[in-house]
């Protein structure tokens, strides 16, 4: 691997502040330990920098020549409410809270490549580093775009990177067109009237009917959507009742959607929508939808996906980039900036022995840890990239 020889001697630097990061877990919108940090390492390091965007948001920007040119790099800084289960000396120090994404992570490859950059200033225009809060579904992404990012830093190109333990250390791994699903949540409320377990003739009982909705919104797959456009739509609340002889006055149901395409995300809440209410009326009773668009799909542009392709395979060699890597049903808001912005976002090899004790490990999970050893390798790409991207003309 051609990682870059001076951020690799600082790697014992970098695991250090991942580790701090790691150890001080903030949620979205509360990252202010976080963005003090990184708002000082940058300042210490000559970027300019810009706070207040989306709250806790940090841009911070760096200028070589004259050039209007400028791209963005992006990093997320939020954590998870998970409780964490590992043991060793940088385990969260706050219950309830962890990273459990690698955010920690992102942030710090992030600032190593800020500093060489700032140190080396190898290359022509100018690079917006974007610290991001509120990625964990809470919209920190549209956050930052609806707040000004593109307007204040204008740029030509945006870019994202993620760790995935799927993947080796040393390989990553891209798609271009549609990556990642869009992402909804929502919740249906079945208003009834409520009656004595014992008299349910007297009662218009909710729960079978939010079963016959459970049931019925999974024709939304099967039936209305297009065999070929990929629709998960999985329920994962249902709650009615808190007495056994008692029929509730009303129950709820709540669940997630996934899919590749806005207008199939259209087609799935007018469906939901259409369905709740329908049935809850034809039993005398009427349904409330709340239905929360929270993730476009993620699209890469098809020509800087094939440019951040080939910035990874230059350090690790073709034989270790997969560019046509397998839709993924997770979801992610860097693909809010990525529609007002053309730009690309790429999955790093993490490894799957992640978890504490070298056992197999995936993100979102309280045994998860970001791969300190693979760093410098982020934050060589994260260079390498705003070299070639903005190399000198002429």
């Amino acid at each position: 691997m051609n990682i870059i020889p001076e951020i690799a001697a600082r790697a014992d630097e970098l695991a250090r502040i991942r580790r701090d990061i790691h150890a001080h877990p903030e949620l979205g919108f509360e990252e202010t330990r976080t963005s003090d940090i990184v708002a000082g390492l940058l300042a210490e390091w000559g970027i300019e920098v810009h706070r207040g965007l989306a709250g806790t948001g940090v841009v911070g920007t760096l200028r070589v020549g004259n050039t209007p040119r400028a791209i963005g790099l992006r990093a997320d800084m939020d954590a998870l409410p998970i409780d964490e289960a590992n043991d060793f000396a940088h385990r969260s120090t706050q219950a309830g809270k962890m990273h459990a994404c690698g955010h920690d992570g992102h942030t710090t490859m992030l600032l190593g490549a800020a500093r060489h950059l700032a140190e080396t200033r190898n290359f022509d225009g100018a690079v917006h580093f974007v610290f991001q809060p509120a990625e964990e579904g809470l919209g920190g992404a549209r956050a930052m775009v609806e707040g000004g990012l593109f307007r204040d830093f204008p740029m030509e190109r945006i870019y994202g990177m993620h760790n995935t333990p799927s993947v080796a250390p040393g390989k990553f791994a891209i798609r271009s067109g549609p990556m990642m699903a869009g992402g909804a949540f929502f919740d249906v409320r079945v208003i009834g009237r409520g009656a004595h377990g014992a008299r349910p003739e007297g009662s218009i009982d909710p729960v079978p009917i939010a079963a016959q909705i459970v049931a019925a919104l999974q024709t939304i797959v099967a039936r209305n959507a297009r065999p070929h456009d990929t629709v998960v739509l999985s329920i994962t609340r249902l709650h009615a009742g808190d007495a056994y002889n008692v029929i509730p006055n009303d129950a709820s149901l709540g669940g997630t959607v996934r899919v590749f395409s806005r207008e199939t995300m259209a087609l799935v809440e007018r469906r939901i929508g259409e369905l709740a209410r329908g049935i809850a009326e034809g039993f005398g009773a009427r349904a409330e939808v709340d239905f929360r668009d929270i993730f476009r799909p993620l699209v890469n542009d098809v020509d800087e996906a094939a440019f951040v392709a080939t910035v990874a395979a230059d350090l690790v060699g073709e034989e270790n980039v997969d560019r046509n890597r397998s839709l993924v049903m997770a979801s992610e808001d860097f693909s809010d900036m990525l529609e007002a912005c053309p730009g690309a976002y790429i999955y790093i090899g993490n490894g799957d022995e992640t978890g504490q004790g070298g056992e197999a490990c995936q993100v979102h999970n309280p045994g998860y840890d970001f791969n300190d050893e693979i760093l410098a390798l982020g934050a060589s790409y994260w260079t390498r990239l705003v070299e070639k991207r903005l190399a000198p003309e002429g």
